[in-house]
């Protein structure tokens, strides 16, 4: 538990001093860096992280397949507690945000004025911010989910969640599961998702996330990923699931399934969203479209193959191929009212399978990388396993 001590108007100490988790180069283990005093500026709020999970994009940094500014303090999914607040500081839907809120949060900061905020593309803004994406520099040294605490600016689009929302579940809200609505909107703006077959390719958080949010929706949802156990998940999440190294004629190979629903008298394959980055499976997202049909890349945030297109297919079938990259505020609090609604009957929890103490996320990292679990945790009031 840590004490905040207001020394004068928007400046503040903590007891003990807050921590961050600093990443320098692919390699390199992480350092502590200490951050007693804090200063909130108008609209800033200091949150007190209790969980934040491992995004695939942390592991690809760290690894180095990706650009990154360094120092950095890495980390966008989380929840925590506000333990301190800025003059007119607010909730995403316009109310007071007040001491104790349980809170999840927005993984860019926004100006709200500029063309593409006024555009509704607030996660694209010109004077755009990203937690767990910026170089350390004073006056926002608290900037990423792996620390004890992180300082909310203004222009963050924050989200309370219910004290009875569990940790493992909400944490992701922040990315995955808003990143999923997101996408999901980008489809519905072209095919209705009730009765619609929907191929997700990729079997990670964000795809199971898909999945699960479309079935509710009335989607009859596929899901395809080599891995046997997130196509068990999948199962669980109420898809359908394939192999995309099944042999043809195999029950798991996406022909099999797509000619059971024609022969059921389903409509054709109208919906893809490809959350795997694989440039096979964008290429399989694409092609297996029927006529009219929607194609949403989300995936794709790493430098990777280029894949061939051929327009032809795409003018004659009348496809649309769209990009998704984040989400608005508006579906974060969607994200968060599906997993409030959601999580006693889907296993959303069973997503995290490991967290680890702040002071092993080098060894959270190198867990996530191996693929064993959806996501991993790291919690920065867990006494260290050693």
């Amino acid at each position: 538990m840590h004490t905040v001590v207001r020394v004068a108007g928007p400046d503040l100490i903590l007891r003990p001093a807050p921590v961050a988790m600093v990443w320098y180069e692919p390699g390199r283990p992480h350092e502590a860096l200490a951050a007693p005093g804090v200063h909130l500026s108008p609209g800033e709020a200091l949150v007190e992280v209790e969980l934040a999970t491992v995004c695939g994009s942390d592991v690809h940094t760290v690894r180095g397949d990706r650009p990154a500014p360094a120092p950095l303090v890495l980390g966008h999914e989380q929840v925590g507690r506000v333990v301190a607040v800025g003059d007119g500081a607010v909730r995403a839907d316009g109310d007071p945000l007040e001491l104790g809120d349980r809170v999840v949060w927005s993984v860019a900061v926004s100006c709200g004025e500029c063309d593409r905020c006024r555009r509704g593309l607030s996660q694209k803004c010109r004077s755009l911010a990203k937690y767990g994406h910026e170089r350390v520099h004073r006056g926002w040294e608290l900037s990423g989910g792996f620390a004890t605490h992180v300082q909310l600016r203004a222009g963050t689009a924050v989200v309370r969640v219910s004290e009875e929302l569990p940790a493992l579940v909400a944490a992701p809200a922040s990315c995955a599961t808003a990143t999923a609505v997101a996408a999901l909107d980008a489809a519905a703006a072209h095919v209705p998702l009730a009765g619609a077959p929907l191929l997700v390719t990729g079997g990670g958080m964000i795809g199971l996330s898909v999945a699960a949010i479309a079935s509710q929706a009335g989607a009859e949802v596929v899901v395809s990923d080599p891995d046997a156990s997130r196509r068990v998940l999948a199962r669980r999440f109420g898809a359908r699931a394939v192999d995309p190294a099944a042999t043809p004629g195999d029950g798991e190979h996406l022909d099999t399934v797509l000619a059971e629903f024609a022969a059921q008298g389903r409509p054709e394959l109208l919906i893809a969203v490809e959350a795997s980055g694989a440039a096979p499976a964008v290429r399989t997202a694409i092609a297996a479209l029927g006529v009219g049909g929607v194609a949403v890349l989300v995936g794709s945030v790493s430098p990777g193959t280029e894949v061939r297109l051929d327009p032809e297919t795409v003018v004659r079938r009348l496809v649309t191929v769209t990009g998704v990259h984040n989400y608005t505020p508006d579906q974060l609090a969607r994200a968060v009212a599906f997993l409030e609604r959601s999580w006693r009957s889907t296993p959303l929890d069973e997503l995290v399978g490991a967290t680890h103490a702040l002071d092993e996320l080098d060894l959270a990292l190198a867990e996530a990388a191996t693929g064993e679990h959806v996501r991993v945790g790291v919690a920065p009031g867990r006494r260290p396993l050693h």
